[in-house]
């Protein structure tokens, strides 16, 4: 998939390969018809657990696609759906305020969910273990991975790469992280930088207090903030990519899905 000029590869971009992988663009069969999404799994894997990876604004690109083949390479199955498939192509815009405007702000919650909620499905009939279940998430993936750890009773563990907590993008959007805490399934990872002009620390500090008034798995939701990071962080492909915070986060994701899970 090509990257429009919103989204260009840096020379700090991961590129994973896809040996001893099964991997590539699927066809997802959901609730109105079937939609792209891309997967990755170890080439002989039995019952793997799984994870759902959810995208950035900018769509399923090949920065998603990498965090999938990662994954893969950790034991897991990891399926990434494109959740704009219905409303734009984000590719072929060349802005960010454009694009949420047109496509992002567009996209209901529920349609969301019930797409994950088919990868899920999907990922199941391929023979994966989903009573093994996480789901992680970056940017506007970030606030809907705290929406799917409340929405799905099977989800095991969560981990939310810099997404909005108090806020959406759209009136579509009508809850958010903040909204949730006492309907968590399962305890969440946020990862979050303190530089982050978009996700301002105040926001940070009142989901840690709403969490704290939460259920037993938002009581063991745990927030780690990264002092000099700002937004995108681990974004590799992008100048926001801090590789240091990038390489403990993931590390720290790694250790959250297999303490949970």
């Amino acid at each position: 998939m090509a990257y429009s000029s919103i989204t260009g590869k840096a020379g700090t971009a991961v590129e994973t390969d896809g040996g001893a992988l099964r991997c590539g663009m699927i066809d997802m069969p959901t609730f109105d018809g079937s939609i792209p999404a891309y997967f990755a799994a170890p080439e002989n894997s039995g019952r793997v657990p799984v994870v759902l990876v959810i995208q950035e604004i900018f769509g399923l690109h090949e920065h998603i696609q990498d965090v999938c083949r990662r994954l893969a390479k950790q034991g897991y199955m990891a399926v990434a759906v494109e959740l704009y498939h219905r409303q734009g192509d984000p590719a072929s815009y060349t802005d960010a305020p454009t694009l949420i405007k047109e496509v992002v702000a567009k996209v209901p919650d529920e349609q969301v969910m019930a797409d994950l909620d088919a990868s899920m499905k999907w990922a199941a009939e391929q023979g994966a273990d989903t009573s093994r279940l996480g789901v992680t998430g970056f940017c506007w993936g970030g606030r809907l991975t705290w929406l799917y750890a409340a929405h799905n009773p099977g989800c095991k563990a969560a981990v939310a790469w810099y997404g909005r907590l108090v806020s959406g993008h759209g009136p579509l959007q009508v809850r958010n992280p903040i909204d949730v805490c006492g309907d968590l399934h399962a305890p969440v990872l946020g990862l979050y930088g303190a530089q982050d002009a978009s996700i301002p620390l105040d926001g940070v500090k009142r989901m840690e207090a709403a969490l704290a008034e939460g259920n037993a798995a938002a009581k063991a939701s745990e927030f780690v903030v990264y002092p000099d990071s700002g937004h995108a962080f681990f974004a590799d492909y992008r100048p926001t990519y801090v590789q240091a915070d990038a390489v403990d986060a993931w590390q720290r994701m790694l250790d959250w899905f297999k303490r949970h899970m």
